[in-house]
């Protein structure tokens, strides 16, 4: 088990407060004020109803608290746990209409980031046991991507660049505006910083020649079968670090581990991965002192 550093709450704050503000609308929980008194205390627990990998723990506290600070909340699996159905996540106890108020957006954060770091654990078991890490793309969904990339890490995956600052990536529609490689290459390197990493895409071995010529940091390997990226690891020869992408899927990230490439990337662990199954379960009812 490889627990994540939790997020600071300041980070995540803005994004489970405008969940709330979208789910509460103009009046508020109007079923829960009208059928719940307020003097109704609850312990609850939030429980997997299948096996998977827990990512969102922190942004599904954090919605309990926003609705009332004085909600009792103890994690029992925190980020990168593996669970099995019928393990208790996270314990609640506080004023029903606050946990019921924030129950479904809690919920649907720790469901959706619970599947991403699902899926990302389901690719990290199978590329094994080669060395190619697993990394996600920015293929994510808007406004989660912090919180996606840190569910990629719950599940043993790394990350690629968190947006379009972080480094550079030549891909094919760049070259072509750029009146080729090299020039792409070359402008690249006069405008990066020196810690700006530059990185090239290339489908064919005959552009891999062209890349290679000019130097780069990272080498893209671009829905190449596993016999053609394995002659291109080979003819790169550790002179970039090479990442594999495109289609990859469960049934064929091993074949694609095994050539030897450095990073394994797939979108679909952040864009389609689905949500892993938990529920809120009243436990036990009671009434403010």
């Amino acid at each position: 088990m490889m627990l994540a550093e939790p997020l600071p709450a300041i980070m995540i704050e803005p994004l489970v407060r405008a969940a709330l503000l979208e789910d509460l609308g103009r009046a508020g929980d109007i079923t829960t004020t009208a059928t719940i008194p307020a003097t109704i205390l609850m312990e609850g627990v939030i429980a997997s109803r299948q096996s998977g990998v827990v990512a969102g723990t922190d942004a599904a506290v954090l919605a309990f608290r926003l609705l009332d600070s004085g909600i009792s909340v103890g994690v029992d699996r925190p980020d990168g746990s593996r669970v099995s159905p019928g393990d208790v996540v996270i314990r609640l106890k506080g004023s029903a209409r606050a946990i019921l108020s924030a129950e479904r957006v809690a919920l649907n954060l720790l469901c959706h980031l619970s599947g991403v770091a699902t899926a990302t654990a389901a690719l990290v078991d199978a590329a094994r046991p080669y060395s190619a890490r697993i990394i996600c793309t920015r293929k994510t969904t808007p406004g989660l991507r912090m919180l996606e990339k840190h569910a990629v890490r719950a599940g043993g995956g790394s990350n690629h660049r968190f947006g379009l600052d972080d480094a550079v990536l030549i891909k094919d529609n760049h070259v072509a505006l750029a009146g080729g490689v090299r020039n792409a290459i070359e402008r690249s390197r006069q405008a990066a910083g020196p810690f700006v990493k530059i990185e090239v895409e290339v489908d064919t071995l005959d552009q891999l020649a062209e890349v290679l010529e000019s130097g780069v940091d990272v080498v893209l390997l671009d829905n190449m079968t596993p016999e053609l990226m394995l002659e291109a690891v080979r003819r790169i020869n550790g002179r970039a670090l090479v990442e594999a992408s495109g289609r990859i899927r469960l049934e064929n990230v091993n074949a694609v581990a095994a050539t030897g490439v450095d990073l394994i990337s797939a979108g679909w662990i952040t864009h389609s991965a689905p949500a892993l199954d938990l529920g809120l379960d009243v436990r036990s009812l009671g009434q403010f002192s």
